[in-house]
């Protein structure tokens, strides 16, 4: 039941106020003028405050500031006379929700107690979305026990709540967007938004109204102002994804935003001044980009000032069962049958597989498996056929020595890669490293990952 507490040194307008609010079933309680309803509110919780403003001794405007600082989640409104709505247009702007004029109509209380109910409904909902959102973007929540991972915990821990720039590098389906969320959720700007725009996606035409937004006329088309994503993004954080895509031209522009923090919407003239962070993400070598002139060495810098490189599945092939069976639980949630585990040979050759797809090609394998497979147990025939032909072609390799005739060179090619790999997974896909767990030159090891073909991703350099 919604409790509401009237504040009002007339004792006829709280027995009027009272009288119409419990016979609409509202909980009501009365306060004879503004010390005594402080003292109530000090005592007790209620969901609505109406106060009257020009009251002897604590008026209106002490009750608000008090419902303000110590009674947040109530929403405060202001009973004025005619000649002092000035005044109560003024306690508005300084938190209260509303207003009314006395003498009091019971219609327009009733509106006013209706809409107050509702918007402290959405406010409460609200609050309970973004709460769950931190919890779901809470880098501790994060799939992972391997050192790949838990240095981008780390860095994460050690950036969240600064405001500085943020370049995530990384291949598709890594999870680099999983990384810009809990930056944002786990920052000071959790409370604001957070803005997504995928570079990639948005034809290079529309992408400049898209981040900027437009003024009326600014174009054919532009029958109306458009607010831009940066303006959305004020006081929270722009995720610019894929920002390797963007155009030398809009490049230009975004280094203004990010030495700045301002900018002019395209056809206007008005400077528009914004406080935001910028996480962006790309899949690209931006340093190649750079030496083949499509990226701007003065732009990359900006963005670098936090580098955050996201691994290769296949990096940190530790966590695959862990995401395994996260990804099982989360397809089965609310489903009778259940698939409750991978027999040996079926999870070694999930973690023997490359994931070329990275996470993402992982969850929708997960995903296909628990659709498909009629056991209890996953089994190795219950594998999509990729995995299953990645398996038997490693099988093959280890029996290359076993057979009837035997082949020294297949053999010597097959375990120099098992172990070059090994060393890699190790080193955290550092060269200089693993040449010194192999105990050679980094310039011989760097010629043998090429002769073997071992994919080295751009983020992985050493």
């Amino acid at each position: 039941m919604t409790n509401i507490l009237v504040i009002d040194d007339n004792p006829s307008v709280i027995k009027l106020m009272a009288k119409i609010l419990k016979a609409n079933d509202y909980e009501v309680s009365i306060a004879s003028g503004g010390g005594s309803g402080i003292k109530k509110l000090d005592k007790d919780e209620y969901d609505l405050v109406f106060t009257d403003l020009m009251m002897p001794g604590i008026g209106g405007m002490e009750v608000l500031e008090h419902v303000i600082s110590k009674s947040p989640k109530s929403m405060c409104i202001i009973l004025t006379a005619h000649g002092t709505i000035k005044s109560s247009v003024d306690a508005i702007k300084k938190g209260a929700f509303d207003y009314i004029t006395k003498p009091v109509s019971p219609s327009e209380l009733l509106v006013v107690v209706e809409k107050a109910i509702k918007f402290k409904n959405l406010e409460e909902e609200n609050s309970r979305l973004k709460k769950e959102l931190r919890g779901k973007y809470d880098y501790t929540n994060f799939v992972g026990t391997s050192n790949a991972i838990k240095k981008i915990y780390d860095l994460i821990e050690k950036v969240a709540d600064t405001d500085g720039t943020v370049l995530i590098t990384g291949a598709s389906g890594t999870g680099k967007e999983l990384i810009a969320r809990a930056i944002h959720y786990n920052s000071n700007r959790s409370e604001r938004p957070l803005v997504v725009v995928s570079c990639g996606a948005i034809p290079e035409a529309l992408l400049e109204s898209e981040l900027f937004g437009h003024e009326k006329g600014a174009f054919t088309g532009a029958f109306k102002k458009r607010i831009g994503r940066f303006e959305m993004a004020n006081g929270g954080t722009i995720f610019l994804d894929e920002i390797g895509e963007m155009s030398p031209a809009l490049q230009v522009k975004l280094l203004r935003v990010l030495q700045e923090r301002k900018f002019e919407r395209v056809g206007g003239t008005k400077t528009i001044h914004v406080d935001l962070r910028i996480v962006a993400a790309t899949n690209r070598n931006l340093t190649t980009a750079i030496n083949n002139e499509t990226f701007r060495e003065d732009l990359y810098y900006r963005l670098n000032v936090i580098p955050i490189k996201v691994p290769f599945l296949k990096q940190r092939k530790s966590d695959i069962p862990l995401l395994v069976d996260f990804f099982l639980k989360k397809f089965q949630e609310g489903r009778k049958k259940r698939i409750t585990g991978f027999l040996p040979e079926a999870m070694d050759a999930m973690i023997a597989y490359d994931w070329p797809g990275n996470v993402r090609e992982l969850e929708n394998a997960v995903k296909r498996i628990t659709i498909l497979c009629e056991n209890q147990v996953v089994s190795f025939d219950d594998l999509p056929e990729s995995i299953q032909e990645k398996s038997r072609s490693v099988k093959f390799s280890d029996e290359v020595i076993i057979g009837e005739e035997l082949d020294f060179q297949e053999a010597v090619k097959y375990y120099e890669r098992k172990i070059i790999l090994e060393a890699l997974e190790k080193s955290n896909w550092i060269k200089s490293k693993a040449a010194k767990l192999l105990n050679i030159n980094r310039t011989t090891l760097v010629a043998k990952i090429k002769k073997q073909n071992i994919d080295i991703d751009d983020v992985a350099t050493g």
